[in-house]
């Protein structure tokens, strides 16, 4: 996956936040159904790694918007979560991923209010704002990845 010119994918792979994903888990988001369960999924995860409810409630929120999203504007897609193991903490890794046309405005979809649907256009902003790292890639051709990471305190 190549990051566009915009976004950096946070590198994990070395130096004192160096990263290692234990465990991983894939949802499909297909459906409202698929909704609930990917909501169930993340905040399960929050709760076994030991997130307090207030961070337990950005991540799941943050899941909540960026899966809307795949299934609204993209027609659908992938949820991916990842356990994160790091010497001073862990985190959870989102990465959902649609097939759809992609973002033609990276940064205007960023700024709230900004929307091509009927919501009132925070969601993906939102989902930035309440994680510690975010990166989002739209290839020319379509089709949107949007990766987040939130980290325990550790």
């Amino acid at each position: 996956m190549t990051p566009p010119d915009h976004r950096a994918t946070p590198d994990l792979g070395t130096g004192p936040r160096a990263a290692a994903a234990v465990h991983r888990a894939e949802f499909p988001v297909r459906t409202e159904e698929d909704l609930l369960e990917a909501r169930h999924a993340v905040r399960a995860a929050t709760q076994e790694m030991g997130f307090g409810l207030v961070d337990q409630t950005r991540v799941v929120t943050a899941a909540s918007e960026l899966v809307r999203n795949a299934y609204i504007h993209g027609g659908g897609g992938t949820l991916v979560v990842e356990r994160l193991s790091r010497p001073k903490g862990s985190g959870l890794r989102l990465t959902v991923s649609d097939s759809g046309p992609g973002i033609p405005d990276v940064e205007a979809a960023l700024a709230d209010g900004f929307s091509t649907g009927a919501g009132l256009g925070h969601g993906l902003g939102g989902a930035r704002r309440l994680m510690h790292e975010f990166a989002i890639e739209c290839p020319p051709g379509g089709g949107t990845t949007v990766s987040v990471t939130r980290w325990t305190a550790g």
